[in-house]
């Protein structure tokens, strides 16, 4: 196929980094534009009903909603991420929607007022992870063969590379191969190329501003290193 690819984008977007996964996976040539989705223009608003990213630009066709766009790539360019099986392919994706639960989870902990309510939500992380324990087979969720479902865990899990770095919330406590998948995706060139180099930057920047129990510690953190700088 030699149709134009444009994946418009917004620099933390998890589920931007979805679509970036599998177009590298695939080989598929594409430009990325980002947007301000503090400040959408209208040429935006135009492509994507929803206001939100990713949005696929096939030549002038948009093609918006993750999980619509990878269905997409992985009908019309090969190698297929998907099973063959259809029972299968069903089974990755449910377990897709999981990940997608496990971020609106994520987006709780770091948006949590106060202490107790970030307990609640580090201990719903966990729990959402000894629920996937056991289905990860290891090296990647189905074994051998990188799948969408890894495509959607890899933006999952580099959440907690910052927040480790703000203090040990044992997420990964008890949960061998979901530890060992997180490394194996960690090292994996198409995840690692799904955001830009000033992700951490951005990322942590972004957490700050969310006037949340974290940023909180986040601050406090901060200030500590300094004084025993």
């Amino acid at each position: 196929m030699n149709s134009k690819i444009t994946l418009v984008s917004h620099h933390l977007c998890p589920y931007v980094q979805r679509a970036a996964i599998l177009l590298a996976e695939k080989g598929i040539e594409f430009e990325r534009k980002n947007v301000d989705l503090s400040n959408k223009p209208d040429w935006f608003l135009d492509i994507s009903p929803l206001g939100k990213t990713p949005v696929l630009l096939v030549d002038s066709t948009p093609i918006f909603e993750s999980a619509v766009i990878c269905e997409y790539l992985d009908e019309v360019y090969s190698p297929a991420l998907h099973p063959k099986s259809a029972l299968e392919k069903a089974r990755h994706r449910a377990w897709i929607e999981f990940g997608s639960s496990i971020l609106n989870e994520i987006a709780g902990f770091y948006n949590a007022p106060d202490s107790a309510t970030l307990s609640i939500k580090a201990a719903n992380i966990r729990n959402k992870f000894i629920q996937l324990e056991k289905e990860v087979k290891g090296p990647y969720f189905e074994g051998q063969d990188f799948s969408i479902v890894d495509a959607v865990f890899g933006p999952v899990f580099r959440y907690f590379d910052a927040f480790e770095s703000i203090a040990d919330f044992n997420f990964f406590s008890n949960v061998p191969n979901i530890t060992a998948w997180r490394q194996q995706l960690a090292k994996r060139s198409s995840v690692q190329q799904a955001v830009q180099n000033d992700y951490p930057d951005r990322l942590d920047q972004f957490l700050l501003n969310r006037n949340s129990e974290l940023s909180r510690m986040m601050e406090t953190s901060s200030e500590e290193a300094l004084a025993t700088a």
